[in-house]
Formats: structure tokens, sequence, C-alpha cells
């Protein structure tokens, strides 16, 4: 795995390689983060010139409009393989350049007639021909014909000064822009630099992100206890543990059981006793009102109904609970203290600590692999450290470097010679501008003095200073005009043949790829190549391997390997096969052998005690006898009603021994009722309340036994099975996690090295910047804009001449004038 790392991260130092841009996207595996860091460059990936991109534009569209026809691919073809013949071929140029042509051929007609014109204007002028005549006939159409001169003239000056507004403006963007020329060279080679500065340090950076996966999966070693022991009594408990809470839920029942059956055992117990002595007590009293009621004051006749009601009323004493019927519970607590000897609770406890213990037991037999894997993994990681060491990184640098400052040493020796020639052209521009100006400022000076000084009363031969002046000074206009616009004008052509032509096969061609599909014809660069650009990267010039696509390729900022389609070379994606590349690491947790004792839950005492709990019959008890013996009355009636009802007959009796006894037997019957038959009733009632919960606790007490063995045999049948089994898949699971680590750090060494290692941004930047900031931002745009600004100013002067030497008749003095031809005319005048 070192050896491949060491091999892909010196892909990225190529001779034909630039430079890359590290990327701030990161790969993100299951609990890792790899990121490579990002870096920043001075010069911007785009250029906005602002406002003067929209006048731009404007220039642009009327060059795609005197030059309408698609970029000639086909004869720039021929040119670079030098099969174009110029004397057979040159209607195709002709053809291609017809606008242009065109254009150029009117702007050298105007700067031929343009002299001639003004030479013949001049002649005419001092032979009083062509208005140099200083002599003004007088028309009704007169003030109708200054006004229409005056306002033409002004709109004309209007649409000049905007010409020259453009021209100055193009003027001073071109200098400011040739001005920062060096900023933008010096700008593009400290990002280069910074490119090949930070290419050790990336290699440096994803060999040391190593690191990360083997921190984590140092963290895992540490933790195998939780993550495979844990994960072994995860996959156990929901099996194990529910059998267990029944076994002790069990145990718990026969103790609450036995303890149940004690109780009731003693309440029976006393309920016997006390109901054999309740039974007593009630004959006794039976017998002695039976012995009261012997007596003589009976016989009369006033007592005798008396003694009769109460006679017949005293059987009812006889009858009392009575539950000697009912069986001992003796052999039944003798029975759960034989089940109870087998402390079922303390063998499920102990079969829960042998459970629990299963995360340490496994920290125990690991503890020698793991430390011996962490040896591996170290030797690995200094394995990985050590390739940089091995790449001559520095020495490939050092071309980079050389091919940079040589670079920069030949800009810096020609810039200042440019920045010279650019100075004389912003003074030749500046002139010209100046000129236009001049001539611009004659004619509005003109104007403003010629309409100021203006009086409609004046005759021409009377006419003010002012207004005079103002005609001279239109005629001054004039005068210049000719004198500088055919020179003006030439300099206008000279600089649309240049400008229009570069905006056409240069900017606009580079703008749309068109220069790069040229330059991609197979067989254009060298007759043997294909593919040039891979034959000169490769040497293989049948890989299909473009300009364009390289230069598409770097503006998204993709990554060396992709650009360049290194793949055809060396396939990333084949050699990081983590089956290939993490041998040491796979073979090292093979040999991780965990083996867990099987796991006992209950002992064959238990299990037989489960069994005689089983057919132990406690379900069996006849809980109807109890609880219908106990849910009835003590007595056959109310002893307190009894009683009550006995000492109101007794007030019916006269005064004597017979009514004094009756109320000492009511007395009785009330201390009876209060001392035994009360306390009888309450352990009634006990014995009732509890043999119902005992009836419930032991309801079906056979079938969730045998339930309960049934799951028991069945997850002991598991352990017994399938512990092993288990065992080796979580151990197998927790090996492939850690093998993941590495696999996803190999993943991203895949990525970074194919997008974002060696991304070519800066490339495509810098060539921008020399194309299309530089040649065509810089300089084509504003020379463009200029010719067009100073063009359009230098053909308005023509109507602008026409207008002013017009005007210039209703401004100066004349010499001689006409009488009125229209008296009212006249007079309105």
């Amino acid at each position: 795995m070192a050896l491949l790392l060491g091999f892909l991260l010196l892909l990225g130092l190529c001779e034909d390689t630039l430079s890359e841009e590290l990327s701030s996207s990161g790969y993100r595996p299951d609990g890792l983060e790899f990121q490579l860091p990002p870096t920043s460059y001075q010069t911007s990936d785009s250029y906005d010139p602002g406002l003067a991109g929209f006048f731009f534009q404007i220039v642009r569209f009327f060059v795609q409009i005197v030059q309408p026809n698609a970029f000639p691919e086909d004869i720039l073809r021929k040119i670079i393989q030098k099969k174009f013949d110029l004397s057979k071929e040159y209607d195709k140029i002709i053809y291609y350049e017809i606008g242009i042509i065109i254009c150029a051929a009117l702007g050298l007609l105007f700067v031929i007639l343009m002299p001639l014109v003004g030479f013949f204007f001049c002649l005419c002028r001092c032979c009083n021909k062509c208005g140099g005549e200083m002599h003004q006939r007088q028309k009704k159409s007169g003030p109708f014909l200054k006004k229409y001169f005056t306002i033409s003239l002004l709109v004309i000056c209007v649409f000049i000064s905007i010409g020259i507004i453009y021209g100055f403006a193009a003027n001073h963007y071109m200098r400011t822009n040739v001005e920062e020329t060096r900023k933008l060279s010096e700008s593009n080679l400290n990002d280069l630099r910074t490119l090949l500065n930070v290419v050790p340090g990336q290699i440096d950076y994803i060999l040391d992100q190593f690191t990360l996966p083997k921190e984590k999966a140092f963290d895992d070693l540490d933790n195998i206890n939780l993550l495979v022991g844990g994960s072994i009594y995860e996959r156990l408990k929901p099996k194990v543990l529910p059998v267990l809470k029944d076994i002790k839920d069990l145990a718990e029942d026969m103790k609450t059981n036995r303890d149940t059956l004690v109780r009731m055992n003693t309440v029976l117990t006393d309920m016997k006793q006390s109901s054999a002595q309740l039974r007593t007590s009630l004959r006794d009293v039976k017998t002695s009102m039976e012995q009261t009621l012997m007596d003589p004051q009976c016989s009369s006749p006033a007592a005798a109904p008396t003694c009769d009601s109460i006679r017949k009323s005293l059987s009812v004493l006889d009858g009392s609970a009575n539950f000697d019927h009912l069986p001992s519970l003796d052999g039944h607590i003798t029975q759960l203290d034989g089940l109870l000897q087998t402390d079922l609770s303390g063998l499920v406890q102990k079969a829960n600590e042998s459970l629990s213990n299963i995360p340490e037991e496994v920290q125990n037999q690991t503890r020698d692999f793991i430390s011996e894997f962490k040896k591996t993994l170290n030797s690995l990681q200094s394995d990985v450290k050590n390739i940089s060491t091995k790449i001559p990184i520095q020495k490939t640098l050092s071309n980079f470097v050389r091919y940079i400052n040589d670079s920069e040493d030949y800009i810096l020796h020609y810039l200042p010679t440019m920045e010279e020639c650019d100075s004389y052209r912003w003074l030749v521009c500046l002139v010209i501008c100046c000129l236009l100006t001049l001539i611009l400022i004659f004619y509005l000076l003109g104007l403003l003095c010629g309409t100021l000084g203006y009086d409609q009363k004046a005759t021409p031969t009377r006419r003010g200073c002012v207004s005079n002046t103002g005609g001279l000074l239109l005629m001054v206009g004039v005068g210049l005009s000719f004198f500088f616009s055919w020179i003006i004008m030439t300099i206008v052509v000279l600089t649309f043949v240049t400008g229009g032509n570069m905006e056409k096969l240069v900017c606009e061609p580079y703008r749309n790829k068109k220069l790069f599909q040229v330059l991609d014809t197979p067989y254009l660069l060298n007759e043997d190549w294909k593919y040039y650009l891979s034959g000169l990267v490769f040497n293989k010039p049948d890989i299909n391997l473009t300009f364009e696509q390289v230069y598409s390729d770097c503006k998204e900022n993709k990554g060396l390997y992709a650009t360049l389609k290194l793949d055809h070379i060396y396939n990333v994606s084949e050699q990081l096969n983590i089956t290939k590349h993490t041998g040491d690491i796979n073979s090292n947790l093979e040999n991780m052998n965990i083996r867990i004792e099987d796991i006992e839950l209950l002992d064959k005492t238990g299990m037989k005690t489960l069994m005689d709990l089983r057919s132990s019959g406690i379900d069996d008890i006849d809980y109807a006898a109890y609880l219908n013996a106990t849910e009835r009355s003590p007595t056959r009636v109310n002893l307190i009603s009894f009683a009550n009802n006995l000492r109101r007959k007794a007030h019916q009796l006269p005064s004597g021994n017979l009514k004094t006894s009756l109320k000492s037997h009511t007395d009785t019957l009330t201390n009876i009722h209060e001392n035994q038959v009360v306390p009888l009733q309450n352990s009634m009632n006990a014995m009732h309340q509890q043999m119902k919960g005992l009836q419930y606790r032991t309801s079906g007490l056979k079938v969730r036994v045998s339930t309960t063995i049934f799951f028991l045999n069945s997850t002991q049948d598991f352990l017994t099975s399938q512990l092993s089994e288990v065992v080796v898949e979580e151990s197998k699971q927790f090996g492939n996690k850690i093998i993941s680590y590495f696999e996803r750090y190999l993943q991203w060494v895949e990525m970074a090295i194919t997008q974002q290692f060696a991304a070519c941004r800066p490339v495509a930047t810098a060539l921008d910047s020399a194309v299309n900031v530089f040649l065509c931002s810089y300089i084509v745009d504003p020379l463009n804009l200029f010719w067009f600004g100073v063009g359009k100013a230098t053909i308005l002067l023509l109507p602008a001449v026409i207008f002013a030497v017009k005007l210039a008749k209703y401004f100066r003095r004349m010499y001689s004038e006409d009488v009125y031809e229209d008296e009212p005319v006249n007079k309105a005048l």
C-alpha cells in the first residue's frame, strides 16, 4: 500500500503538469472525515470589466454586423499546415474579410477625399464661391433655416462629444490596465509558485491522514470488550434474559407461595380452635338459658308467652362454623421447603454473571492480539510516512520553478518596452481626442457666440461683433475639420482593421473555444500524431486528449488525473483494491481467535427442581372448599341481634330472678360475639383473601413451568450449537470495521488524486489572464472602443462641416446686402 501511494503521488509531479488547487471538498466515511486543506490564490478566475463591459458589447455587436462570417477554421488549419496558397485562395480571405474591407475602403476614401475636398473648398471660398462671397440675400425662410442649422449642428456636436468621450475613456482604460499588467503577471506567477509550494505539503498531508484510520482502529481495539463482547452480549440477551427472568419469577413465586401456605396453615389451625371454642361457648349459653327458662315464673300467664318465644329461638345457637373438614397444608409446605433447598435465584444470578462477563472475557483473550496488531499499524504508518523521502519532489519542482522564473524574467525584460510603447500610443490617442475636442470646442463656441450675439433687427451688414465672432469660430472649426479629419480617419482605419480582426480571429474564437477545436484537429500540429497533446504528454498520440477538454476541465478545477486521463497510464481504482493492499491488516485480524465457554443457564439440580415444581400439585389444592368455608358467617345468627332481641323480651317480664338471669345471658352473648366471633370472622376473611391470591398465582402452574422448561431447553440448545458462530460473526464484523477505516482512507486517496490533487484551475486562469484578460480585455476591447468612438466622431464631422458653413452665413457680418424682397417680411424682421 505504501508503494502504491508513493507512485500515485509521483504522478502529480510529471513534467507536463503545471498545478493543482487544493479542494475544500472532503470524503466522509463512517466515523471518519478526510479533507484537503484549501489554498487561496491571488488571481481571480473571472474578469469583470465593470461598466465598460456594456460599451465593449456594443462594439462587439457592431463588429459582428460588419463581419458576420463564421470563424475560418479551414483556412486556419491550412495556414498551420502550410498548405494555404494565397495566390490561389485569396478569394476566401476576401470573402471572410469583406465587411472589414468595405469599411476600411470607405475609411480610405474618406482619407483621400477629405483633404481634396477641403483644398478645393478653400480655393472656391477664396474666389468668393461656395459661400465665400460676403453677401446674403434676405428670404422668408431665413429664420427657419437658421434655427434648423443651429439645432442640427448642436445635435451633431452632442454625438461627436459622445464619440470623443468613448475615445478618452478607452484610452484611459487601456493605459490603466496596461499598468496593471505587471500585477496581473505577478499574481499568476505567484499562484503557480504557491501551487508548487503546496504540492509537497499536500503529499505529506495525504500521507499523514493515515493517522486518522489508525487512531480510529486504536480506539476500537481499546474498546473491543464493548464492541465485540458487548455485541455478543446484546445478541444473546433477547434470547437468554427472558428465560432467566421466568425462572427467577418461578423461584420468587415459590417463596411467596410457601410463605402464604405457612400463614394460611397457621390461620387454619387458629380457625379450627376458635370455631370449636365458639361452639362450646354457644352450647353452654344455650344450656344455661334453657335452665333459666325452667324457672316457675315462666308458668305464670304473664311470662309464659315470652318464655315460650325465647325457648323456641334457642335452636339458632346450635349451628356455628366448623373447619375440621378442611385438610392441613403441611404437606404442601414440606414439598415447597424441599424445592426451595435449590437456590434457583442464585443459579439465575450465576447465569447472568456468565453472560455479563463476556465483554471482560473477550478483552482478556485479545490483550496480546491487540498489542501485536497496534505494532503492525505503527510499522505500516512509518512506511507510509517514509514515502515522501523516496520521491524526488524537490528535483521535479525545481524544474517548474525554473520555468516560472524564466517566464518571469522574460516578462520583466519586455514589460518596460511594452509600457514605453503604450505611453507613445496613449499620447497619440490623447492628441487625436484633443484635436477632435478642439474642433468640437470651436463649433460649440461658434454656436454659443452666434446664438447669444444674434440680433434679429440688425441687417447682415450691421451684425454685432459677438455674432460675427461666432461665425468665424464656426469657420475655424470647418478648417480644422478639413485639416485633421483625414489624419484621424487614417488612424481609425488602422486600429479598426487591427482590432476588428483580433476580435474575430482571436478573442471571439477563444471565448467560444473554436480556437481550441482547430488546434485539436487530428494530425494538425504533427503529421504523425492524431492527438498532439497526448503525444506531447505521454508520447501516445492515440489517447483522445484535446486542448479543449483539458482547458474545460481545468476551468472546472478538475484534478490532473482526470484532466490528463492518466487512467490510460495508471489505473488508480484497480491498484487501490482493499484486498490487495490491506493484506497485513486482514491477516492479523484473522488471527484474532475469541472463544467463549459454553454458558449453562441451569444445572441438573435446578432443572430437577423445575420438574418437581411442575408435579408438586400446589395448583391442585381444593381452593373451592377453603373459599366456601371461609366466605360463610361463623354463627347461624347474629349474636348481637339475638342478644338485643332477648333483652327486649326480658323487659316484658316482671321483675325477678328470671328477668335478671336473661339480662345476664344477653351480656354473655355480647361478650362471645366480641371476643370469639369477631376474631374468627377476621381470620376467615384473611384466610379467604390469601387463598384467592394463592389460587391466582398457582393457576396454570404446570403449563407455566412446562413452557419455561421448553424455552430453557431451546435457549440452552442455541447457546450450545450457535454461541461459537455468534462469536465468529461478531469477530468478523469487528475485523471488517477495522478494515473499513483503511478502505475508506484508500478510497479518499483515490478521490483526492483523481479529483482534487493537481486540480489545474490556476493553469486555465493563467491562460485566461494572458489571452482573455490581457490581450482581449486590456488591449483589443479598449482599442475597438477607441476607433468606434473616434471614428463615429470623425464621420460626423462631414455633416458638421456642412451645417457649420451654412450657419456661419447667419452669424458673420456681410459686406453687402439685398433689398428686402417682401416688405411685410422685412418689416417683420
